[in-house]
C-alpha cells in the first residue's frame, strides 16, 4: 500500500425476514471480504424483520466489530433499507447487495479493482438468474426497454439493486434524491460520473423466497414509469388525436350511408364511440391520480426510514 492507509469499502445488506440466509450468507462471505485489499465495513439494515433476524445480527455484531446493524422501527422498503445503508457509511467504496446470496459475494472484488480505474459509478448487470423462472426473466427484460423507449435516461437492461459507488456519488444521493417514491437503481444510473458495468450470473437463492409479490412487482413497475417519464400525461394529447380521426371516419360513413341507403341508423356506432371515449378519459384520469398522488407523498414529506437502534457503529454514529 505505499504506506498509505488502506481504503475502507462499505458493504450494505438489506435485510427483510433473512434469519434461514444471514449465518450462510456470513459464512461464506466473510473470507472473500477478508482477501479484499481494502478494509471493508458489514452494514446490515434490518429492514422491520418479523423474524428472528434482528437477534441473529446482534449477535453478528457483537462477535465482530467489522458489523454494523440498522434496525428499521418497522418496514420501509427495500430501497429505504439501501439508502439508510449509504447514509450510515464511512467507506470510500459501497456496495449494495442483498443477503440471500444471489448476489455473489466474490464480485466485490472486482468492484474494488473498478474503482481503483477511476470508475465511481459501477452497475452490476445480471446475465442470468437462475431462481426466476422465464416468464419473469422476459418481463423484466421488456419492463427495462419499454422504459427506454419512453424515458429520456437510458437504463442498462437488467441492471440491479446490487451496485457500486464511490463515496463521492454517493453523497449526491444522500443530499438530492431523498423522493418518497423512488427507483433507485435509476437514480444510480442518472447521476453521471464516470461508470462502467460488470456481469454476473445471480445464483440461486440461498433461503427463503422473493419478497415481491406480483401486485409489489406491479406497483413498483408503475411508481418507476412514473418516476422516469412524462409520456402518460401525454396520452390525453394522443386519445385525443386517435379520437378525432375516428370521429371522422364514422362522420364520413355516415354522409356515406346517408346518401345511398338514406337515413343511417347510428345508434350502436354511437355507442361503441361513446364506451370508447369514456374508457379513454377514465384512464387518463387514472394516470393523472397516480401523479398527483405522488406529488402528495412528497408534499407530505414524511422520512423514508425510521431507526429504532444501531448496533457496532462508533459511539459518535449511535
Amino acid at each position: 500500500m505505499n504506506g498509505q492507509k488502506p481504503k475502507t469499502i462499505s458493504i450494505v445488506i438489506s435485510v427483510y425476514n433473512e434469519e434461514k440466509a444471514l449465518h450462510e450468507f456470513y459464512r461464506e462471505a466473510t473470507p472473500i471480504f477478508e482477501a479484499l485489499p481494502w478494509n471493508y465495513e458489514l452494514i446490515f439494515v434490518n429492514d422491520g424483520s418479523a423474524d428472528a433476524s434482528g437477534q441473529i445480527l446482534a449477535e453478528l455484531a457483537a462477535a465482530d466489530p467489522r458489523v454494523r446493524v440498522i434496525n428499521f422501527s418497522r418496514n420501509f422498503g427495500h430501497e429505504a433499507a439501501m439508502l439508510a445503508g449509504l447514509d450510515h457509511s464511512i467507506g470510500e467504496g459501497i456496495v449494495c447487495m442483498d443477503a440471500d446470496l444471489q448476489h455473489p459475494p466474490e464480485c466485490v472484488a472486482q468492484i474494488i479493482e473498478r474503482f481503483e480505474e477511476g470508475y465511481e459509478v459501477i452497475n452490476m448487470v445480471r446475465t442470468k438468474n437462475k431462481s426466476a423462472g422465464f416468464i419473469k426473466n422476459l418481463t423484466s427484460s421488456a419492463f427495462y426497454k419499454f422504459l427506454n423507449k419512453i424515458s429520456d435516461v437510458k437504463l442498462e437492461n437488467n441492471a440491479s439493486d446490487f451496485f457500486a459507488l464511490t463515496a463521492n456519488a454517493a453523497q449526491v444521493l444522500k443530499t438530492n434524491y431523498r423522493e418518497k417514491v423512488r427507483f433507485l437503481r435509476g437514480y444510480v444510473q442518472n447521476i453521471g460520473f464516470n461508470r462502467t458495468t460488470i456481469e454476473y450470473e445471480a445464483r440461486a437463492r440461498v433461503a427463503g423466497e422473493s419478497k415481491y409479490s406480483i401486485r409489489k412487482l406491479f406497483k413498483f413497475s408503475i411508481n418507476t414509469i412514473l418516476c422516469f417519464s412524462d409520456l402518460p400525461l401525454k396520452l390525453g394529447i394522443y386519445s385525443g388525436i386517435i379520437v378525432g380521426f375516428l370521429g371522422l371516419l364514422v362522420m364520413l360513413e355516415t354522409i356515406y350511408e346517408w346518401a345511398v341507403k338514406g337515413t343511417p341508423n347510428g345508434y350502436a356506432t354511437i355507442v361503441v364511440l361513446l364506451c370508447f371515449m369514456f374508457a379513454m378519459l377514465f384512464v387518463i384520469v387514472g394516470i393523472i391520480g397516480e401523479y398527483i398522488a405522488i406529488l402528495f407523498t412528497e408534499l407530505k414529506d414524511r422520512p423514508i426510514y425510521i431507526v429504532h437502534d444501531t448496533k457496532g457503529f462508533p459511539e459518535k454514529e449511535s
